[in-house]
Parts: structure tokens; sequence; C-alpha cells
């Protein structure tokens, strides 16, 4: 074992090694010092403008160590404690594993490193000056954009309400002080690795997203129709005050929804109204398609209903399904008002491009005849009016 991950400081040891062993706590502390003055310089920790300490890892001094199986870019994880030492040297052992380590002095520090580059575990203490590690964590964790970044506390703290406090933070794991470098490491692979599965899931959907617009792309009359519907349904979801999780998942429905028209043929997609029974027979297939594409991942169980039943009427006309009413689930009833005022606003060679005024006319006309959610046509135009305001 290197000598930087043989002994530690207040709060970190390894294997069996006590304090006693050490010394007092300033003779431990000197000697780390010593041995930190020891490591190679390209190992040494380098301090950028924008960022806290970043250690940079030196390829050949660390063979004999065990370090990360093969991938295209080192995990970078941040260590947030406002012990220089205690930081320094938990990151020394992180990069002799094979991590990109940056480290921050407080709360602040580590949420504008978070801004500059998300990283993929953070580990950080809880007592520090300013903001806690509790209030850190429950920030990024009520952000949709670092939510499921991991995020460990480390504390000397062992009331049981203190680590409910942690739990309540959204914090996923807890290591308690002193902390012995063979659990750091192992508790750090660990998360590190659900958070790769994670990564994964989340490249799955840009991908489904992606192909969703490659679909629309067949039509060159339908251009950007996927992003205006996708910003537009996630504004509408926040305007009716619902939960985030509703909003990212009408967001992906905006790109997701017609996907299933990948296995309509061109010559039908590309018809427009006229089609025949048979051809109109394939068209409604489209949503079950789709539905049954983005169906093997668990990321996308908010979107199923949106893919499936956009193309449901409250009077029942609908399909794939006929459902009529609030049986049609509120999501998809959500994105088609945005469709629908959409696809009017917009030229097709079939159609002309409807006026705000016309298409305000049209949607609550059919709203009173049975096809839409009249009490969201309505909240809609009050939104389109509101922004109008604004602008």
């Amino acid at each position: 074992m290197s000598q930087i991950a043989a002994s530690f400081p207040m709060g970190f040891r390894s294997g069996t090694r006590t304090a006693e062993q050490s010394g007092s706590i300033a003779v431990e502390l000197r000697e780390q010092r010593l041995r930190f003055m020891n490591v190679p310089r390209d190992s040494r920790p380098t301090v950028s403008s924008d960022a806290g300490t970043t250690f940079q890892q030196q390829a050949a001094s660390d063979l004999h160590m065990h370090v990360l199986p093969t991938r295209r870019q080192a995990p970078r994880i941040l260590v947030v404690d406002d012990h220089p030492a205690i930081a320094g040297l938990m990151a020394q052992l992180l990069v002799q594993r094979g991590y990109e380590v940056v480290t921050a002095m407080n709360a602040e520090q580590a949420e504008a490193e978070v801004r500059r580059q998300a990283p993929d575990l953070i580990l950080s203490d809880v007592r520090m000056p300013g903001k806690s590690g509790y209030e850190l964590c429950r920030n990024l964790k009520s952000d949709p954009a670092t939510r499921l970044i991991p995020f460990v506390l480390i504390t000397g703290l062992t009331d049981g309400a203190d680590k409910l406090q942690g739990i309540e933070a959204g914090a996923d794991d807890f290591l308690n002080k002193p902390v012995l470098a063979e659990e750091l490491t192992a508790r750090v692979k660990s998360l590190l690795r659900v958070k790769e599965f994670t990564d994964e899931l989340e490249t799955a959907d840009s991908v489904l997203c992606t192909l969703g617009l490659i679909v629309e792309g067949r039509d060159p009359y339908t251009e950007g129709h996927c992003e205006r519907l996708a910003s537009h349904a996630a504004d509408f979801g926040r305007h009716l005050g619902l939960d985030e999780d509703s909003i990212v998942a009408l967001r992906r429905g905006g790109y997701l929804h017609d996907l299933g028209k990948i296995a309509v043929p061109d010559e039908i997609l590309k018809k427009g109204s006229d089609l025949t029974l048979a051809e109109w027979a394939i068209m409604k297939q489209h949503p079950v398609t789709g539905e049954n594409i983005c169906k093997p991942l668990r990321s996308l169980r908010l979107v199923l209903p949106i893919i499936r039943h956009h193309h449901e009427h409250a009077d029942g006309s609908g399909y794939p399904d006929g459902l009529r009413g609030s049986d049609i689930p509120l999501l998809p009833r959500i994105l088609q008002v945005v469709d629908v005022y959409d696809a009017l606003r917009t030229a097709r060679p079939y159609k002309p491009a409807r006026s705000h005024d016309e298409a305000a006319q049209m949607m609550r006309e059919e709203a009173r005849q049975g096809l839409w959610d009249a009490e969201l046509v309505n909240e809609f135009f009050s939104l389109l009016v509101e922004k109008r305001g604004v602008a």
C-alpha cells in the first residue's frame, strides 16, 4: 500500500491503524505533510482559476495499484471538505485508484464546480462553514439536472436523527468518521457502477429521442415540430403546476409521441389526409408501435401513456383504444392540446397555416364537440395570453 493510502489525518484511517500508532494528531499531520511532499509532482494538486483543486492522474506511476477497468473516460469525483489536508488525502487515494478528482472547500464552491462540469459522484463533509452538507445535498437533489448524481455524506455524527436528516436531504450513502480507506473505495466503486447504469439508460433515452427527430425528418413539412411540442408541452405542464417528473415526461413525449411512424411507409406518411381504409388502418397502429419500442425502458414509464393515447378523443372516437373523457390519462390530454395547436399553425401540403385566432376558435369549437379536453384548451390559451403579455 502507498504511503498516501497508508495513513490519514483526523477522521481517516486505513485498515486497523489508530491514532496511538501515529502518535499525537499534530505529529501525524506533520508526517502526512512530509509524505505528501514525496508524491510525484505530476500527481500533486493544481489549482485552476474557475474551480477547486484538481488532481491529475500520472498514468505510469500507478501500474502497481488496483486501477479501474478500461473505459472511455475516468469517472470524475467531487470531494467537498473545509479541511484541505483531509480533502487532499482523500483525493490522492482516489486518484491512485484511477479516478479524476476535484476538491471544493465549501458548498458554494462545490455548486460552482457542479455547474462548470457535473461530476459522477460527490463526497461531502456534513459540517462546513456556510451551507452544510445536508443543504448542499438537498439543493442538488431538488434539481432535475443534478439529482441523479450519487451523493455521499461523510460525518462524525452518530445520532440517528442526523442520519435521518441526511436521508431526507436525499443522500445516497453515508460514511462515518474515521473512514476506512477500503470502505471508501468500495462505496465509491459501487455507486459509480450504479451511475454508469443510469447514464446508459439516459443514453438510450437520447437515442430514442434522436430517432423521433429522424422520423420527423421524413416529412419536410413537420420540421421543428418535435422540438416545439417538447418545449411548449413542458411549459404547459409548469403552468398547470405539475410535478417535475411529469414535466420531464411531457418534454420527452414531445420527441417520442410519433416514434411509431418509423414503421409507416413513406407513401402513406407523406400522403396527407386522403388515405384509403387500408392505409388508415396502418397509420392508426403507430401509437402502439411507438409504445412497444419504448416499453423496455423503465425510465420512460410516464411517457408510455403519452405515446399510446395522444390520438384519443374525449368523445371516444379516437384511437387506438377508443378511450373517453377522464379515462384518457392527463399527460396525453395535455400533449394533444399542444400538438393540435402546432399542427393548425403549420402549413401542410393539404392545408394552409392558420392564424392564432383561427386556431383558438377551431380548437374551442372542437372541444365543445367532444374532441379535446375543454378545460385544458382554455388553460392553454390562457398560458399563451400570459406569454404574450410578458413578451
